[in-house]
């Protein structure tokens, strides 16, 4: 199994924190996001790599963090940077153009862990590894209990055996109080699927759409998960996730 970590965006809603850094490098509690995140996937019995991509302008941030963290301990698997040679907002992949790009310069021939590299993670991947694998492919959950909450996430409904029966990027309404959080598992014979997408001229960006067509094309199921989870989507997001870590209700 692989892991991609995406991290090539450019994160314009945290200005002025994000102008000269990536999102996903920002610290919180003194480690960054990103640092976090792969101390989460590290844990995961089979991974053999982490990708992690970006665009050209933020590359050499990733190539020095990269550094640095193999400096600090050993990692037991490598650590890959990918830049996909953007430089704006304007001429960026998105999510599924980047996941597309790294699985066809990588020769990605192997199950895939996503991982939006703007999630704070406080729960087992592990766990929800093992239970993707034997289904295929999967989407991480959370129940926000609040349905006012979850029109600004993308709203998940499943059925008795967890399968997703129901995907709605942001709805006004939604009719359920599960919200994909950001982390997904392909499974090695789904990945095709990914360059299907791009070349039905589809959205490239957010992950919520290719999973509104994907989970129509094969079964998908969804796995809950407890535990502390932060979205970084804003400069009020990132401080209070910062605060809570800072106070040690975090990692």
């Amino acid at each position: 199994m692989r892991c991609l970590l995406l991290g090539a965006g450019y994160a314009t809603r945290l200005y002025p924190l994000t102008k000269d850094r990536p999102k996903p490098l920002l610290p919180v509690a003194g480690v960054p996001i990103l640092q976090r995140i792969c101390e989460q996937v590290l844990k995961v019995k089979g991974l053999e790599q982490i990708y992690v991509v970006t665009n050209h302008r933020f590359a050499p941030h990733y190539y020095n963090w990269v550094r640095d963290y193999q400096s600090q301990r050993a990692l037991p698997v490598p650590i890959e940077i990918y830049d996909d040679l953007t430089q704006t907002p304007e001429d960026r992949l998105g999510a599924i153009g980047d996941i597309q790009f790294v699985i066809q310069n990588a020769k990605i021939d192997d199950d895939l862990m996503v991982i939006a590299g703007d999630n704070l993670i406080q729960f087992s991947l592990q766990d929800f590894v093992a239970a993707a694998q034997p289904r295929g492919s999967a989407v991480c959950l959370k129940d926000l209990k609040s349905k006012q909450l979850v029109s600004l996430y993308g709203a998940v409904e499943v059925n008795k055996q967890g399968k997703i029966v129901d995907f709605e990027e942001k709805p006004p309404k939604p009719r359920t109080t599960l919200i994909s959080i950001g982390v997904y598992y392909f499974s090695k014979a789904h990945l095709p699927f990914f360059r299907q997408y791009l070349e039905g001229g589809m959205k490239k960006d957010a992950p919520g759409f290719y999973l509104q067509w994907f989970h129509k094309q094969v079964d998908v199921y969804g796995h809950v998960v407890e535990g502390d989870w932060y979205d970084i989507g804003d400069i009020d997001s990132y401080n209070t996730a910062n605060e809570m870590m800072m106070k040690g209700s975090g990692a």
